[in-house]
């Protein structure tokens, strides 16, 4: 099992002059460093895949999606800002070696509304239709994406593993898969070893193994010893990684409802959560 740290835990946005993080996470101890993709212009890419490939880090790619990048607006110029902004991320992903690029690509975080059946097919068929063009660019790239449900406070899209399957499904295509967050199952499943389960090897691509709180993993109360047994049977062979946030901007943390510390400090959490998962998750 290999280990992630996001750079959501010490900044927003990951910029050129947060590179110090490769070697910081490198030295804690973790495998991967997953770049959260605020704004790519922010980041010099060539440089940064040289810091990592020196430094023997791996990376992932997440996504931030705010209300100009929703492939399900009724905008299309919005759509299509959406779409751009999914296809340079797996373009990005390709380039710095990450398997998948994550995240709730389907709509815009905070966006959560009571609408009409009829306004939520259309919107769906607008994220159906995107996600279709992602998925051929994913093809091409080697990149799977990860569709990440959210919890209700944040969507009104994707909540549950089942809403996931069912939208990945429709979508058929190979490279669209899941991503699940054990903060956001902890809110919205009956159970999430039987979640993971229900997901299965063939669908799960990608774990962020986020506290019961969003602090440090294992100080809460979720089932870890559980969700260890279901990766373990479904024979999962991705990466599990903190994504927590320990600076949020405005945007993010009125996005995330992040409204306090999640721990005493960034650093703290990181080595703690990382000491954690790997006595939890020895093979």
């Amino acid at each position: 099992m290999q280990f992630g740290a996001s750079t959501f835990i010490w900044v927003s946005p990951f910029n050129t002059d947060s590179f110090n993080l490769v070697h910081k996470v490198k030295e804690m101890g973790y495998d991967i460093l997953e770049i959260a993709v605020e704004d790519k212009d922010l980041i010099n890419w060539g440089k940064l895949k040289e810091v990592v490939k020196d430094a023997d880090l791996k990376v992932t790619i997440s996504g931030a999606f705010g209300p100009e990048r929703d492939i399900s607006s009724d905008d299309p110029r919005i759509r299509a800002q959406g779409l751009k902004y999914i296809t340079d991320c797996i373009r990005i992903a390709e380039d710095m070696e990450s398997p998948v690029f994550g995240g709730p690509v389907y709509s815009a975080v905070g966006k959560t509304r009571i609408v009409s059946a009829e306004q939520k097919k259309q919107e769906r068929d607008w994220c159906v239709e995107n996600l279709i063009k992602a998925g051929k660019i994913a093809e091409d790239c080697g990149v799977v994406v990860g569709v990440e449900p959210l919890n209700r406070f944040e969507t009104d899209m994707v909540n549950t593993a089942d809403q996931a399957i069912s939208l990945v499904k429709e979508v058929a295509n190979p490279n669209i898969k899941i991503l699940l967050d054990t903060f956001h199952c902890n809110i919205e499943e009956k159970n999430i070893p039987d979640t993971i389960r229900k997901v299965g090897k063939d669908l799960l691509c990608h774990i962020q193994g986020n506290e019961s709180d969003r602090g440090t993993p294992g100080t809460g109360h979720l089932d870890w010893t559980g969700i260890n047994e279901a990766l373990t049977e479904i024979g999962y062979e991705g990466a599990i990684v903190i994504e927590t946030f320990g600076a949020p901007s405005k945007e993010l943390a009125r996005a995330a409802c992040i409204w306090r510390p999640l721990a005493n400090s960034p650093d703290e959490l990181a080595i703690d959560g990382l000491a954690f998962y790997k006595k939890q998750f020895a093979r």
